[in-house]
């Protein structure tokens, strides 16, 4: 035989008619007209077996079954309302964790403040940044995505999916020292000539000799291919960068990481109608029908960070 059974509603109903002390007053209380807490009452009190109120025409008064009832809904009710209040807060709070991948030198510099301060927003979340030169296989490896300096390949478009998180773009430096030294080159051509510094982070080593640097004009749109070389190559951007600025040559190296230096005159543009292309930030993640909303409200947080450029000069630190 089945147990009676009450639900929330009939602790509901029962502590109301308690505490108005009339089935009228629990109606009101309700706000269903007084025949509905009769058919009620009379509903789960057949149900029960007992009788929870003594009723006559002048007076109410709970019975000691209705007295143990009342005793226990109010703590059943709470804890029905705390748990609601909690599912609440849960469903506006971040938890879980996000594993990410990024570049050593943009993950270091921009990605990790970011990443601090959309964690210190959401407590209750983990994240992991993994710091590395090879994009791995996000979906293989378990990453929800990585912030990466090149959108996904056409071939990959059905597996990845990608977003542009912020405008960038690599530019020819050098220090006034070398340039004082060499002279300024005066076209793109006349890097080849040029002791250019150049950094191979991405395991490119199919050409010892020389790199191959494919410049756009910002005015005319045109494109210019020069094949550079030098003394100094390194797998280390930030070490290519060093060797800039203590004179050794010129680089291609990306406005966010050598905006600073730029700005202070450390280092001066070459050629600055020139740019390196596709050089944004992207948003780089495997494809999944439904993206966890942790992950999503932190690739907008990313984009509002990195949407102004902060290390164009001028502007100010993340927030």
């Amino acid at each position: 035989m089945n147990s009676p059974s009450m639900d929330r509603g009939d602790l509901a109903l029962v502590l109301a008619i308690r505490d108005q002390g009339s089935l009228a007053g629990a109606a009101a209380t309700l706000d269903v007209v007084p025949s509905v807490i009769t058919k009620r009452l009379g509903a789960l009190e057949a149900r029960l077996g007992q009788r929870l109120f003594d009723r006559t025409t002048r007076r109410l008064s709970v019975t000691a079954e209705g007295e143990a009832v009342c005793l226990h809904a109010r703590t059943l009710l709470d804890g029905f309302a705390a748990l609601e209040s909690e599912l609440g807060e849960r469903q506006n709070a971040l938890v879980g964790t996000i594993r990410l991948a990024a570049t050593f030198g943009f993950g270091r510099r921009w990605l990790g403040p970011a990443l601090a301060a959309f964690q210190s927003q959401h407590p209750a979340l983990q994240i992991e940044l993994m710091l590395t030169e090879q994009l791995p296989d996000l979906g293989a490896e378990g990453y929800d995505g990585a912030l990466w300096l090149w959108a996904v390949q056409q071939r990959r478009a059905a597996d990845w999916v990608t977003r542009r998180i912020a405008r960038n773009q690599r530019v020819l430096a050098a220090a006034p020292d070398y340039l004082k030294r060499r002279g300024t080159p005066a076209t793109a051509d006349s890097l080849a000539s040029h002791d250019c510094l150049v950094a191979r982070e991405n395991g490119d080593a199919s050409q010892r000799q020389y790199a191959l640097w494919t410049l756009r004009h910002a005015r005319d749109g045109s494109t210019a291919r020069v094949r550079v070389q030098g003394p100094l190559t390194s797998n280390s951007g930030e070490m290519v960068r060093d060797w800039c600025l203590a004179g050794h040559g010129i680089m291609l190296r990306s406005l966010w990481d050598i905006a600073p230096q730029l700005a202070s005159s450390e280092l001066v543009r070459v050629l600055p109608q020139y740019a390196m292309p596709d050089a944004d930030i992207h948003w780089v993640a495997p494809w999944r029908p439904r993206t966890p909303r942790r992950v999503r409200l932190l690739v907008d947080h990313l984009a509002e960070q990195f949407r102004g450029e902060p290390w164009k000069p001028g502007k100010t630190v993340l927030r």
